[in-house]
């Protein structure tokens, strides 16, 4: 009988390979952790820093430094830093060479809400993110909301406050009155903007725009104490 020594040779060299992946797999889960490095994503990345999510790393009570990576549950150590109400998104690997690294992406605020005695910031994706003792963000100022009904609301009128150049600048505050209107305060002037509801928003934004072009050039904006948005296709003021 002839020997077939490819299938041979092809039988070996597999029995090889399986042999060396598993020696490499269980010699790398034997190694262990000997430094842990956090990454922020850029942006402004100013609400948590190095000791906060390094306290995040904890497993069994124990830091996850000096422990065998077979021992490491990075889908538990990812799922709790990234369900910290600073945090966005978050990704936590393990490298070769016994690095545990976490990447991590912080929330980024659009409005601060004083509500009693409590403050907190909105993030751009509309939810609600804690006050730091890190940093304090240069955002917009609300006040008069109700977390659970208002929120939708407040946060379209903040984006949209947001989106253009000339508002984002002169805008500096919202408050939601008891008859459930909207007033802004604005940077230039002492006067109060009434929206009103945010029905036809953008209409009432374009009239105020259009409003304030005027004013500016004639140095008459000092001469009013509220801007009144609320009617169709018309800016009301009142005077001084």
């Amino acid at each position: 009988m002839k020997i077939n020594w490819n299938y041979i040779k092809g039988v070996l060299l597999i029995t090889l390979v399986v042999f060396l992946y598993g020696f490499a797999n269980h010699k790398n889960n034997a190694e262990k952790v000997h430094d842990i490095i956090v990454e922020f994503e850029e942006g402004e990345n100013l609400f948590m820093n190095y000791q906060m999510v390094n306290k995040l790393l904890i497993q069994n009570g124990e830091t996850v430094k000096n422990k065998e990576k077979s021992v490491i549950d990075l889908h538990k150590l990812e799922a709790k830093i990234q369900s910290h109400p600073m945090v966005e998104n978050a990704t936590v690997f393990l490298t070769v060479d016994g690095l545990l690294k976490t990447k991590i992406k912080q929330r980024t605020p659009i409005a601060r809400v004083v509500s009693g005695n409590s403050s907190y910031y909105i993030d751009r994706q509309g939810k609600k993110m804690p006050m730091s003792e890190e940093h304090s963000a240069r955002v917009l100022l609300v006040s008069g909301m109700d977390l659970e009904k208002d929120v939708d609301d407040v946060y379209f009128l903040v984006s949209t406050i947001l989106k253009d150049n000339f508002l984002k600048q002169e805008i500096i505050s919202i408050q939601k009155m008891p008859n459930k209107e909207f007033v802004l305060g604005t940077r230039i002037g002492e006067q109060e903007i009434i929206v009103g509801n945010i029905d036809n928003l953008m209409a009432k934004f374009e009239n105020l725009k259009s409003f304030f072009s005027k004013a500016m050039v004639d140095n008459s904006i000092d001469n009013f104490t509220s801007i009144n948005l609320k009617y169709n296709q018309q800016v009301v003021c009142t005077k001084k």
